[in-house]
């Protein structure tokens, strides 16, 4: 939504979720909601600049795709459906309001909760369902996807042009499913709500870094997933690890929006609410003997939080959590962040030893490069640090990232003077 204003670009964003799950809902079919919206984009972008954003944003957008399809599908003569709303008008006044009071927002609430099973269906493949949920229901480009999942974009163009095809064959069999379908794509919806919160809690490009909504989002969804899943401790520890990761917003940027880094965070400005509690549901979880990734990524984040100097974290005991989680979850990513915890144990030249067994994997890996970067900065080699700051900078990073990156590159350059 590059070019347009960022306030009405927010509150596209912050609908399309709930817009787009319930219009597959009304009309099942993922091809004609995503349609709806754009549509209805359309027609916000004309209007709300001049009349003002309107006091339901959702609600104005919801009626706006539904007329749009409704006219669309009577043209066609593929009208298949009848929800008992009344076609309503929204270019003035408060029609949206009108419309917006006959919706049942019990059902809207739980709609994005739906589609999310709806998208990890079995008949696709797991890449395929989290693919096509961050792009159904986030609205994410290729480029994020790929970037989330770490996977070239032209690849996941094609895994999402196939999951795609896939979901249209299907598109009449979205129901709800039962509570055993429910259960058998859990771990895929887990996933996929998991990479929401990331790309709210650190952007995949973009001139804004933190996304507070997607995080609340992300947050509000696994309230809903631990309502219907209440002894599931995995998701449980996602909660808890979401809470305790979100808490730090406020620290994690400066007065001038400069990225902070952790160990230099204002930790007063933590929300120790939300850490309590995610402490309170990791307890819990961790009860019933079942550790998961989840819950051992909430623990090392509990660590973090425990602490209340960055001098006081307990970073062996966050080195044998990262080495807990890699036998559980072997991927180069967990790996990388066990590497930063080595550093602050046996030092940045064992970590950089560490991080050379992962450079096949993760040459396409942002922060591979940024972290790598840090310890060379360590180690006293300015020169390379560079080197793989550049690389950083290639890779897409934010605006902020952007920003201290080049800070970095010009504190080495210096360096070598």
């Amino acid at each position: 939504m590059a070019g347009i204003d960022s306030g009405v670009a927010a509150h596209l964003a912050l609908a399309r979720p709930k817009v787009v799950a319930a219009l597959t809902r009304q009309f099942r079919s993922l091809e004609n909601a995503e349609e709806a919206f754009q549509e209805a984009c359309v027609r916000a972008l004309v209007r709300w600049p001049d009349s003002g954003v309107p006091r339901d944003p959702t609600a104005w957008l919801l009626v706006a795709g539904r007329n749009a399809t409704l006219d669309r599908l009577r043209k066609d003569r593929r009208l298949v459906f009848d929800d008992g709303l009344a076609e309503a008008e929204v270019s003035g006044d408060d029609a949206e309001q009108d419309i917006a009071e006959q919706i049942d927002m019990a059902e809207l609430r739980d709609d994005v909760l739906r589609l999310l099973f709806m998208c990890c269906h079995p008949d696709l493949s797991l890449q395929d369902q989290l693919a096509l949920a961050l792009k159904v229901i986030a609205g994410f480009s290729v480029e994020k996807i790929a970037r989330a999942l770490v996977v070239r974009p032209k690849s996941m163009e094609q895994r999402i042009t196939r999951a795609k095809k896939k979901a249209s064959a299907m598109a009449v069999r979205l129901e709800t499913p039962s509570l055993q379908e429910r259960t058998a794509r859990l771990d895929a919806v887990c996933t996929m709500i998991y990479l929401l919160f990331n790309e709210g809690y650190s952007a995949g490009g973009g001139d804004v870094h933190i996304r507070g909504e997607l995080c609340d989002e992300a947050i509000r969804l696994l309230r809903l997933l631990l309502n219907l899943f209440p002894a599931q401790s995995e998701v449980m520890g996602l909660l808890a690890l979401c809470l305790i990761q979100h808490s730090r917003r406020d620290a994690r940027l400066g007065p001038d929006g400069d990225l902070v880094p952790l160990e230099s965070q204002d930790r007063r400005k933590w929300h120790r609410a939300e850490i309590s509690e995610g402490q309170v549901l990791l307890e819990k979880a961790l009860r019933r003997g079942r550790p998961g990734p989840y819950q051992i990524q909430a623990a090392i984040a509990a660590t973090h939080g425990r602490a209340r100097r960055a001098d006081e974290t307990d970073w062996p005991e966050i080195e044998r959590l990262y080495e807990a989680l890699e036998h559980v979850q072997p991927t180069a990513v967990v790996s990388l962040n066990r590497a930063v915890a080595v550093s602050k144990i046996q030092g940045a030249s064992a970590a950089l030893d560490h991080l050379d067994r992962l450079s096949g994997d993760l040459g396409n890996y942002l922060y591979f490069h940024t972290t790598r970067a840090s310890f060379l900065m360590e180690t006293d080699r300015p020169d390379l640090a560079v080197v793989a700051f550049r690389q950083a900078l290639s890779l897409g990073p934010t605006g902020q990232e952007t920003e201290h990156i080049q800070q970095q590159i010009a504190l080495c350059e210096a360096r070598q003077k």
